[in-house]
């Protein structure tokens, strides 16, 4: 796998690949639809605020890597955008319908479990069942000119372990869960354990007040 993107440029990428399948009346995508796109409060994590001149600088750095074109339609004056990046005659980077919605979800939200998958990328291609996500995983995982996906070390909680895509830098190791002991692996997690601890200390400190004020 030879392309690599930057957080933003991910967004970019993710919002026009969406649109193309979603509203492809809409499709390409102008200059201030792309930037809405992007900032886009909902199938979005996290949620941005990029303005035009940021988004266009995004664009511009793009097509010089030939992963995003401008293409007008006839007597149209505003510029127009669409994406170079897979499954066009431009490149060699082809997947399959479920696999573009999979890799296209990993691009605007992050990573993600094989359920949460299956829910997302639903309404951009046929995916019924959660076997089907996990099995173009796999193949996104293992395929010759990839892998474009790596599955993550499963958190403390979790029933399943998230996947993320790779376009954007390597995965952390996995955890030797035999040896050590299981860790918050996001900040968020170390948070809601803390938050967990402090609401026991606090009931705790309840009952021995109660008990104080019973002798």
């Amino acid at each position: 796998m030879t392309i690599e993107l930057t957080a933003h440029e991910a967004r970019v990428i993710g919002c026009l690949i969406e649109k193309q399948i979603t509203t492809p009346d809409q499709y390409p995508l102008s200059l201030n639809a792309l930037t809405n796109a992007c900032n886009q409060k909902s199938n979005r994590h996290p949620v941005l605020e990029l303005d035009e001149r940021t988004v266009q600088a995004l664009v511009d750095g793009l097509m010089k890597r030939q992963l995003v074109l401008e293409k007008s339609g006839f007597g149209s004056r505003v510029p127009k955008y669409q994406h170079l990046f897979c499954n066009t005659q431009f490149g060699s980077l082809k997947f399959s319908p479920q696999g573009t919605a999979i890799v296209c979800e990993l691009l605007l939200r992050g990573p993600q479990t094989p359920g949460e998958l299956r829910t997302h990328a639903a309404r951009l291609a046929p995916l019924k069942e959660v076997s089907e996500v996990e099995a173009e995983l796999e193949d996104l995982m293992t395929r010759p000119d990839g892998p474009f996906v790596a599955k993550l070390p499963r958190e403390p909680g979790r029933r399943e372990s998230r996947y993320m895509q790779l376009f954007c830098g390597d995965a952390p190791p996995a955890a030797d869960t035999a040896d050590t002991p299981a860790v918050p692996a996001t900040a968020s997690a170390l948070e809601e354990r803390v938050a967990a601890l402090e609401a026991e200390v606090a009931d705790l400190r309840r009952e021995m007040q109660a008990l104080r004020s019973q002798g």
